[in-house]
């Protein structure tokens, strides 16, 4: 009895397949700050040389967003040990009061090895109501950063100077050919992909809007093909925008078992059979629940994005924006906002405690994982 006991015990303490329970830390937090009103709108990458990278809108006049509020800076925290611990927080980009950046996202871009942050900026005092879009870049895995750049005349019309336009947060993506892919956003005039084809010296935009479709994520599929997964504002579900090889052709698609309060999720690829994995795996994370933020959920796709298992609950309570990575050991990150945006809660796990043991990563791939 005694040794079952003690099995029991260690079972139970480091959970299901020998793993431990799941950890949650708080990384930002503005009530340890009589400065900062709130800290929302997560990003989250492993840089080249397996770092984490997790930034963040530091709001300090009030948690308003950019269109009103004068005074929010993007900051960085740092794990170096794969999110055991991590720094202390440090500005990126941090203007003069009334000049505002907002909605960090990431790109690393793995042949040059560089990574892009892209976020959203105005001058509230000057050009309230008119929305640019910059991008700094590190080479040297986030320890310091580029000036930054304005892209906004290259992914953006000119007769959209005054309307309500936005760099999608949490990331964009790498094509197999190198190319770097991205969402924005024009309430007036749909969402549209941007991107690279030299490494982020110039950027293009698809002048194809796909609709419907407010905050989205886009991966490359394994026939090369794109999917770009979107909240839309109204429903209580997500929409999925299927293209063709070549990108010409476009169709989209309502997702009504991604149930989704209208709120920005996260999609990223996690293996593929091109690497040398024994499945394609797609992950999908967002609060499951039709109508309130809330309930973080995780879930699988194992054709391509064409349907979605259950996935598995990560936190119950109130949970809105989400932002996922791959570590090196093959874990997945994810950093959430939680409890009403006065957490951001970052947790890690692997593929078999997020499948109960049901599916696991081969050991032959050509990635370190």
């Amino acid at each position: 009895m005694k040794s079952l006991f003690l099995l029991l015990t260690v079972l139970f303490s480091f959970g299901l397949f020998g793993q431990e329970k799941l950890v949650l830390q708080n990384l930002f937090d503005a009530t340890l700050s009589e400065e900062v009103s709130c800290y929302r709108i997560p990003a989250l990458t492993t840089a080249p040389n397996g770092d984490l990278l997790a930034a963040i809108d530091e709001r300090v006049a009030s948690c308003s967003d950019l269109g009103t509020n004068p005074n929010i800076n993007i900051v960085l925290r740092r794990s170096t040990d794969h999110g055991k611990t991590w720094s202390e927080i440090e500005k990126v980009a941090d203007f003069p009061e009334g000049q505002s950046a907002s909605d960090p996202s990431f790109i690393v871009d793995m042949q040059t090895k560089n990574i892009l942050l892209f976020y959203n900026y105005m001058n509230v005092n000057e050009e309230k109501g008119v929305y640019y879009f910059h991008v700094m870049k590190s080479n040297d895995n986030g320890k310091s950063w580029s000036a930054p750049q304005d892209i906004t005349s290259q992914i953006s019309e000119k007769d959209w100077s005054r309307d309500f336009k936005f760099i999608t947060s949490g990331r964009g993506i790498q094509r197999r050919s190198g190319q770097l892919l991205h969402t924005l956003v024009n309430l007036e005039h749909g969402l549209h992909l941007f991107g690279s084809d030299d490494h982020g010296k110039t950027f293009f935009v698809r002048d194809k809007p796909l609709l419907p479709g407010d905050e989205s994520k886009v991966v490359e599929r394994a026939d090369g093909s794109l999917m770009v997964n979107s909240r839309v504002n109204s429903g209580g579900m997500r929409y999925a925008h299927f293209s063709g090889k070549n990108e010409a052709t476009w169709h989209a698609e309502p997702q009504p078992e991604l149930i989704d309060p209208s709120c920005n999720a996260s999609m990223i690829r996690y293996t593929e059979k091109a690497d040398g994995f024994s499945k394609n795996r797609i992950l999908f994370s967002n609060a499951k629940n039709n109508r309130e933020r809330k309930n973080m959920t995780v879930r699988i796709s194992y054709d391509e994005g064409q349907s979605w298992g259950e996935g598995k609950t990560i936190y119950q309570g109130l949970a809105a924006y989400s932002t996922m990575t791959i570590l090196e050991n093959g874990n997945i990150g994810l950093l959430f906002e939680g409890d009403g945006y006065t957490k951001n809660y970052f947790t890690q796990f692997s593929l078999e405690w997020l499948t109960d043991g049901k599916d696991r990563l081969n050991k032959h791939s050509k990635k370190k994982y």
